[in-house]
């Protein structure tokens, strides 16, 4: 077992440091550099020869979260790192997955070869838009579940009447592990997309009146899907609504919609850094199980029990 060091970048330096103080160490120095033509420099401040080197960055916007990591992977690499293991709590890009139509990228295949070609042996990440995108690399991908999370925290809070809601067809996995878990009924929104990052309502398949409702999904980003799904819940006569999300990645006015929603409490995640409060949202943090998924990698442990869906 070679020794463990752990480094983040500056989009995600607080979750570094929670997923280090988590494990008992100190998060790793780093210098970082931004010329004034925007060019990035960093540079590891201590020797990292030999060792298993963890870095803890998300790929959220701006672009430069995604180009530093893969200098600090390169940086390692060259620094002769015995393993350089990518943690990215929010994989962006993930929902550019395929080619639905003539001409454009495939851009979640691209950045799993960006991310090979600079010298990362591992990843390890949270709530995928697409678990297929595991099949992308050609290096192991651990895929941690944000439900291990979020489920010990609707259990001890004993909802009566629960219904688990999937804002579109895509989450429909998800909410029937949340819906099984926490003995409730499933309810499945059928909706249509026009054009990107505008969603409609089309159909609520389950009974939504007289229950109170938990909507799952794995990211919100410009909010409309997750919007529209509380909307018509509210108005097909449901109780108290909650929701859970992974992402919180709250693009233009999402922040504005959210808490404007009949909600009665959003819980969210840390693998995006939130910059504003509200009573209506409670953060919940990931550090914990990162942090014993870096140690168990380190250790070459099974993490089995940490990525299934409870």
């Amino acid at each position: 077992m070679s020794q463990l060091k752990i480094f983040s970048g500056r989009s995600s330096n607080y979750l570094g440091v929670k997923i280090a103080k988590s494990l008992g160490k100190e998060l790793g120095h780093v210098k970082f550099k931004t010329f004034s033509d925007g060019e990035i420099w960093m540079k590891y401040s201590e020797n990292i020869r030999g060792n298993d080197v963890f870095i803890v960055q998300s790929t959220n916007p701006p672009a430069e979260n995604l180009l530093e990591l893969l200098i600090m992977i390169d940086a390692a690499k060259r620094s002769s790192a015995l393993r350089v293991n990518a943690v990215i709590p929010y994989f962006g890009y993930a929902r550019q997955d395929r080619k639905d139509q003539p001409r454009v990228s495939i851009t979640a295949k691209l950045i799993a070869n960006l991310l090979q070609k600079a010298g990362a042996d591992r990843i390890i990440t949270m709530d995928l838009h697409a678990p297929q995108l595991q099949g992308f690399f050609d290096i192991p991908v651990d895929h941690l579940f944000g439900s291990a999370i979020f489920l010990k925290k609707f259990v001890d809070m004993k909802i009566r009447n629960l219904a688990v809601a999937s804002p579109d067809v895509g989450g429909i996995k998800m909410a029937r592990a949340y819906a099984k878990r926490l003995h409730s009924d499933l309810i499945v929104i059928d909706k249509r997309r026009p054009k990107p990052n505008l969603a409609e309502i089309m159909n609520v398949i389950g009974e939504v009146e007289g229950k109170n409702v938990l909507v799952v999904d794995d990211l919100i980003d410009t909010g409309g899907t997750f919007s529209n799904a509380v909307l018509e819940i509210e108005r097909q006569g449901a109780k108290e609504i909650y929701g859970a999300c992974t992402h919180p990645v709250l693009s233009g006015n999402a922040w504005q919609k959210i808490c404007k929603l009949p909600l009665k409490k959003l819980f969210i995640t840390d693998t995006v850094q939130l910059k504003h409060n509200s009573p209506k949202i409670e953060i919940m943090t990931v550090a914990n199980i990162f942090a014993e998924a870096i140690k168990r990698t380190n250790k070459n442990q099974s993490i089995t029990s940490l990525f299934e869906v409870v």
